[in-house]
């Protein structure tokens, strides 16, 4: 598999001739238009980091397990570094048999590869707060998505309401942070509770976590929209992937201007 530029320079240096070099351009998608690489099934986005700062975040679900690992090989020869969120543990096991250097996250049920070790790039530091054990999958994909970007992450787990003396023995770590990610299922309240307390934008997750009247999530993300305590934005349910990745552009522009 050869990109555009590898194809050309190879007709540069008389190693491809020119038909073949068509040939070997219209097999693989490159000449498909700046920034596009066609596999039929997608249409990957191989310019998108040039315009956002991060490449094409694969979502796994819905996905067969080959077309996972097709779009994470082509994806690996674009950039230095590959996210798939939402991969469940057989669809994982088969991409990382087929990929080399993929390493799955089980609990954020995330995929990764790196070209190079994973360096924390940006200052401070992100602070992924979460009200319970059961809410661990989606504030783990939250914390593994903000460290991708290159922030350092802060883990601080089961605070929640019910027992709230545990929340106030981790505040300063929390208030130190550049940005708060808040992952509350139940009732949400743990949003509200932080907001009161900190300086720092938070960007509260509702989890389908909770009994009947939760509504698989709909409870907390309403308590969540509804919060008296400002500084709060809120992502969808169970988007631990949107917040990591709306906190790693909080800290990583905050760095810009230290």
């Amino acid at each position: 598999m050869m990109d555009l530029e590898k194809i050309l320079k190879l007709v540069q240096t008389g190693d491809l001739d020119v038909e073949e070099a068509k040939k070997q351009i219209i097999k693989e998608g490159a000449g498909n238009g700046p920034g596009n690489l066609d596999l039929g099934f997608a249409q990957l986005d191989i310019d998108r980091e040039k315009r956002t700062g991060f490449p094409e975040v694969i979502f796994g679900e819905g996905k067969t397990a080959e077309q996972i690992e097709t779009i994470f090989q082509r994806l690996t020869e674009h950039t230095d570094r590959v996210l798939a969120t939402r991969v469940d543990a057989a669809k994982a096991a088969h991409v990382v048999a087929a990929v080399e250097g993929v390493t799955y996250h089980e609990t954020a049920r995330s995929l990764t590869w790196f070209k190079r070790p994973l360096l924390k790039v940006h200052d401070g530091y992100i602070a992924v707060v979460c009200a319970g054990t059961s809410d661990l999958p989606v504030a783990e994909e939250a914390a593994l998505t903000a460290e991708c970007l290159g922030s350092h992450v802060e883990r601080v787990f089961d605070v929640g309401v019910a027992g709230i003396h545990r929340l106030f023995r981790r505040l300063e770590l929390i208030r130190g942070a550049n940005a708060i990610v808040v992952v509350a299922g139940m009732e949400g309240a743990l949003a509200s509770v932080v907001g009161g307390l900190v300086s720092k934008p938070i960007v509260a997750v509702p989890t389908s976590i909770g009994y009947g009247a939760n509504l698989a999530g709909i409870a907390p993300l309403l308590s969540m929209l509804n919060s008296c305590s400002p500084g709060i934005s809120v992502v969808n349910i169970d988007n631990g992937f949107g917040a990591g990745y709306y906190a790693g552009l909080i800290n990583k522009n905050m760095s810009k201007r230290a």
